[in-house]
């Protein structure tokens, strides 16, 4: 029927459909767990979970992703929610790099897909902590700009909250109802445009150019980087594609694929586009693109 298109086209057609139908299921949880946040979670909530020590707090962040199940796909607007509930920003983050690695789903089929070995699953935890234990930190003790957008800022209300105290349990099932659908339909647009770009990448970047820079250990590890930002992959997934490298690319380059493809693609840097300041992104992911690079380059 589509016979008459190019082949290009065709591609790229296929790898967005397989990108946003792979996406969709846990962008859509991560929206009903914001909703669940935005009604049940409040800031008095917040202050007594967490420890008062900053560190200490960024721990917490980066471990309470093990109970998690969910990829990067609908980590954003878990995030979201949290800043807007007073969660702090230091342990916020701390929990988005993690939250999509170390989950029991995530590091099950990592075990499987490098032959039930451990290896890797541990050297793509034990990356994932490093990173959200730095990434903490410069929010905590270095980083002092704003981290929301003004349009987000500005539905910074405990207003809301305090409304949503006074209704039934139904009214509260349907209130996280309605604003997981309002979430979703919010952050799918921008699903859409990230997966179309990752797509268009993947088919039109000169990968086997890519692939002829592999003798030099550094540069493989920065040609993956670009390989994981791109292929957009969901981090359940991700692993057996990693794994398909290995030969070519080598243990450190792998590492580094594993490592930053979950916390770092063209889709979320469109759905965190959404909610984020712009100078803030590009702070960030330079700052973890910097930790994978020497993390990935020592083990």
């Amino acid at each position: 029927m589509f016979n008459f298109l190019p082949h290009s086209v065709l591609q790229l057609s296929t790898i967005f459909l397989s990108i946003v139908i792979e996406a969709i299921p846990f962008v859509l949880l991560g929206c009903v767990i914001s909703g669940i946040l935005q009604v049940y979670l409040t800031p008095e909530r917040v202050k007594r979970l967490l420890p008062k020590n900053k560190f200490l707090s960024i721990i917490v962040g980066s471990l309470i992703g093990f109970f998690f199940p969910s990829c990067e796909c609908g980590i954003v607007p878990i995030i979201n929610q949290f800043l807007k509930k007073g969660v702090p920003d230091y342990t916020a983050f701390a929990f988005m790099v993690t939250a999509p690695i170390i989950n029991p789903i995530v590091l099950f089929s990592t075990f499987i897909a490098f032959g039930n070995n451990f290896h890797f699953a541990f050297l793509r935890a034990l990356g994932s902590l490093i990173v959200a234990i730095i990434v903490g930190s410069w929010l905590a003790y270095v980083h002092k700009g704003p981290v929301l957008t003004a349009d987000e800022q500005a539905t910074v209300s405990d207003h809301v909250h305090h409304h949503e105290d006074n209704l039934s349990f139904f009214g509260k099932i349907w209130q996280v109802l309605v604003h997981a659908i309002d979430e979703f339909f919010d952050t799918g647009r921008y699903l859409i445009i990230g997966g179309l770009l990752a797509s268009a990448m993947q088919v039109y970047l000169p990968t086997q150019l890519m692939m002829t820079l592999t003798s030099n250990k550094f540069i493989s590890i920065l040609v993956m980087l670009v390989l994981a930002f791109t292929m957009s992959l969901c981090s359940e997934a991700d692993a057996f594609v990693g794994s398909s490298l290995l030969s070519l690319f080598g243990t450190n380059a792998v590492v580094a694929f594993l490592v930053f493809g979950p916390m770092v693609d063209i889709k979320n840097l469109m759905m965190m586009k959404r909610h984020f300041e712009t100078k803030f992104i590009l702070q960030l992911i330079a700052l973890i693109s910097i930790i994978v690079t020497i993390y990935a380059y020592v083990v």
